[in-house]
């Protein structure tokens, strides 16, 4: 029927004909949030195309005469660096759903050759008919000009229909709560027809939930809508704002918009909350295009902080200083379609395909990779072409211009040290915050960062830079930073000693020196507190700087002060933790110098208990299992897991048993025999349910047996640094217990009224988890659900009542990993502390 109909010239087709091919055409990608006005005026001009496979529209570089949309088959885009035919190379394919064709528009040539690649039905819309609905529906049909062949344009694109939806509920709900919101309102001399006033949408929003922060957030909410066209302002400017400008809604662009009825009322009352969650989400997003949308030099200071704190989340420039990033949020930009020159860019949505002629696409680029950078520095020619492979890509440009002034103030702002030609220290000069004079003025100063250098010039500058007021107590960063991060490049091995200094230079002390040195042993010793314990040279080292700062404080009296917090450390590291037959309340920490007794299975599923040192290496393990077993033989260290997947450690490998999964188990063979390991019965995991017996360990006391030079250790690997990292595996292990836990109790449940208690019973745990901010726990239980194993179980979801799911839904919108977790960023940064943060995603960047 819809052949038939969309087959008879526009001009002779009856209502019943526009009706049917209206029909099809709401099913349609393009056309789905299309204006109903709008899509009637389509039925009434759209030509229907049907062509065989290797049918060629168009070539590239022809004047276009029609606009197209598919509604089914597929069509190659092809382009060729040379306009030549024969050397086209297909850089995408256009499905069903898709639009192309636009350049019909300002007679712009073909960017592309357009070839069927299969039987094809295509909707045509000539020159004429195409630009005179462009006229008058534009806004909407703006995201028609964003074809997935490379053409992006700054406006905004169609609203989809949950947006369209939530700018329904807002209008509705205003109009039932507050009607005298939207009305005809006059200025110089002008009336404006069913307008909003931006402030008083800002007032409204922020009184209809609690989950609306600051105005900051309600404008970004309201962006979203603006942004896709669905609230707009008067004079179509892009960008929200919280003043006294008109905006409009939609629905009442056109004239005699009806009033909600009943029914739509109490929809919007029952749905507002759900809505506005909605748009909270989505908001910082808009906002984000919003303010780089704006000219640089009209940045506020809001604006750019709000940019660089992104930027800070950005791959591509990961690696930059404070400096570097903060000049970017001055500078950076959105990419709009056909510009030229030079430039930067870096994708902060969507993916790319790089393609080279005669080779097609080379590989694809994705949310946080950048390009362009190489043919910005050498001032070369493009070495490849950039084509979108989706709609809705979002990106920072940098010019070359403001690229070239980022890198000459940054080597102006840089100080290097060389000793025999080489550089031994590299600073940055950067604005320390802002303090008082004695005469009451903000005075500005600046401060030097250490960028790279020797371990032993980055010490000697630490120590002449630090400052020795009154204020001991008052946060230095670069002394943090160094007794956190020094085990990287300087173990303690090689600290103490310098610390210590020759024979002369402790005759040469100055009574700075020592005070400056007395400060950093105190923080270092702080920091690492029982980590120390098991390095016999750094205990006695600190044992030895005590009473040598003991016996010159006698003489020195400026020192003594400085002994109080460093005695009560010498003391605490010096104890014994053994602590006779008192019992410990609360959990310790696990040290590498304390032994534990675990199993070792061999082929036969027999196994030997060996009792050995946590930092034990895999070659003294097999050693130990070698003699138990009284073999000569070289044997392998084996992680198998339950699915029978084998992972052989490396001889340098130490506290392996922490590496465990859940259900791995360590075997011992030899390399002949790997083939023949596998999985103990035990290791299938349980066949009944285990609610009730499920041993809650406290994450709180596993959380705080983490040092957080753990956190480095796993980050610069443990074996570079020869250190375990007990606590943190045990800690990321317990993570898994639980997801598994959450899983294998829904799955083993029989019966479904009782999964659907088990569901219910685990959405209120996260409920619980992320009220008292254990947040690792909370994406645990979350995790749990979402697996597909639970996820599957269609009829037990049904039946989940509609406040747990609108619970879960909510929940599981914080584990959307687009922007590097923006969702998840957010909610922590609303948070006070203490906090347990979810610690795979603190450790992903590995």
């Amino acid at each position: 029927m819809l052949h038939h109909s969309v087959c008879i010239v526009p001009a002779e087709r009856s209502g019943e004909d526009v009706d049917i091919i209206l029909e099809r055409l709401r099913n349609v990608k393009a056309f789905e949030r299309f204006h109903p006005s709008l899509l009637q005026q389509i039925c009434l001009c759209g030509f229907y195309e049907c062509l065989e496979k290797g049918i060629t529209l168009y070539r590239q570089g022809d004047i276009g005469t029609s606009w197209y949309a598919v509604l089914s088959g597929s069509l190659d885009v092809k382009v060729s660096e040379t306009s030549s035919y024969q050397d086209a190379v297909v850089i995408c394919t256009l499905g069903t759903g898709t639009a192309f064709g636009e350049s019909i528009l300002d007679n712009t040539p073909r960017h592309a050759t357009i070839v069927t690649r299969e039987l094809s039905e295509l909707l045509r819309i000539e020159q004429r008919e195409f630009r005179s609905l462009w006229e008058k529906y534009h806004q909407c049909m703006a995201g028609l000009l964003a074809p997935p062949y490379g053409v992006m344009e700054s406006s905004c694109s169609v609203p989809s229909e949950k947006i369209l939806r939530a700018g329904k509920i807002l209008r509705n709900a205003i109009l039932s709560r507050a009607p005298h919101m939207i009305r005809d309102r006059k200025y110089h001399l002008k009336t404006y027809r069913q307008c909003c006033v931006g402030t008083e949408l800002v007032d409204w929003q922020m009184q209809q939930s609690s989950c609306i922060h600051s105005r900051i957030q309600a404008v970004g909410m309201w962006q979203v809508l603006l942004e896709e066209g669905v609230l707009n302002h008067v004079d179509q400017e892009l960008s929200f704002q919280d003043k006294y400008l008109f905006y409009r809604f939609l629905d009442d662009e056109q004239e005699g918009a009806p009033l909600p009825s009943e029914e739509e009322r109490q929809e919007s009352q029952e749905e507002l909350q759900d809505t506005l969650l909605l748009l909270s989400q989505v908001g910082p997003d808009a906002h984000m295009r919003m303010i780089l949308r704006k000219h640089p030099s009209e940045r506020t200071a809001d604006d750019l902080e709000i940019i660089y704190e992104e930027l800070l989340h950005i791959k591509a420039l990961s690696h930059l200083s404070t400096t570097v990033s903060r000049k970017f949020s001055v500078l950076s930009g959105l990419f709009s379609q056909g510009e030229e020159g030079t430039s930067w860019y870096i994708i902060l949505k969507g993916s790319v395909n790089v393609v080279i002629y005669g080779k097609g696409v080379v590989c694809t680029l994705h949310e946080g990779d950048d390009f362009g950078k190489l043919a910005l520095v050498n001032d070369a020619p493009r070495a490849a072409s950039i084509v979108l492979r989706e709609d809705n890509c979002h990106f920072l440009r940098v010019d070359k211009e403001d690229f070239n002034t980022i890198l000459r103030d940054v080597e102006a702002n840089t100080v290097r040290l060389k000793e025999h030609g080489e550089d031994v220290l590299v600073l940055e000069k950067s604005l320390s915050s802002s303090r008082t004079s004695v005469h009451g003025a903000s005075s500005s100063n600046y401060k030097y960062k250490v960028m790279s250098g020797t371990p032993e010039k980055i010490l000697e500058h630490l120590l002449e830079m630090m400052r020795l007021d009154s204020q001991f107590t008052e946060s230095d960063a670069a002394l943090e930073d160094f007794v956190l991060m020094h085990c990287v490049f300087i173990p303690n091995s090689q600290l103490c000693p310098a610390l210590q200094g020759s024979e002369q230079e402790k005759l040469d002390y100055t009574l700075n020196n020592k005070r400056r040195v007395i400060r950093l042993v105190t923080q270092w010793a702080a920091v690492h507190g029982y980590q120390l314990q098991e390095e016999d040279a750094s205990v006695a080292f600190l044992q030895e700087f005590f009473m040598a700062a003991s016996d010159d404080a006698k003489a020195i009296p400026a020192i003594r002060d400085q002994l109080t917090e460093l005695g009560r450390i010498h003391k605490v590291l010096l104890r014994q933790f053994s602590m006779g037959n008192e019992k410990l309340h609360k959990r310790q920490p696990i040290k590498g110098n304390d032994e534990i007794l675990f199993k070792v299975y061999c082929c036969d599923h027999t196994y030997t208990t060996i009792r050995v040192p946590v930092a034990t290496s895999v070659t003294e393990v097999t050693g130990a299992v070698a003699d138990k077993l009284g073999s000569a033989e070289d044997l392998l260290l084996v992680n198998l897991s339950s699915a029978g997947e084998k992972l052989i450690f490396k001889p340098n490998d130490v506290s392996v048993f922490s590496t465990l999964s859940p259900n791995g188990r360590l075997f011992a063979c030899r390399r002949d025999q790997l083939d023949s390991l596998t999985p103990l019965p035990e290791q299938e995991g349980p066949s009944t349910g285990s609610l009730a017996s499920f041993e809650l360990i406290s994450s709180k006391d596993l959380f705080h047996c983490v040092h957080e030079l753990e956190l480095l250790y796993h980050t610069f690997g443990r074996q570079n640094v020869k250190k375990t990292t007990v606590n943190l595996d045990l800690f990321l292990r317990r993570f898994n217990e639980i997801q598994f836990w959450v899983i294998s109790e829904v799955c083993l449940c029989s019966q479904l009224s009782k999964r659907v208690q088990l569901l219910k019973k685990f959405i209120k745990i996260a409920a619980h988890c992320k009220e008292y901010r254990n947040l690792n726990a909370f994406f645990a239980v979350i995790m749990g659900l979402s697996n597909p194993a639970v996820s599957r179980l269609s009829q037990t979801w049904e039946k989940l009542p509609s406040k747990f799911k609108k619970f879960y839904s909510e929940f599981e919108n914080l584990m959307d990993p687009s922007r590097n977790h923006r969702a998840y960023r957010l909610t922590v940064a609303k948070l006070e502390p203490p906090i347990i943060p979810f610690m795979p995603l603190l450790i992903k960047g590995k």
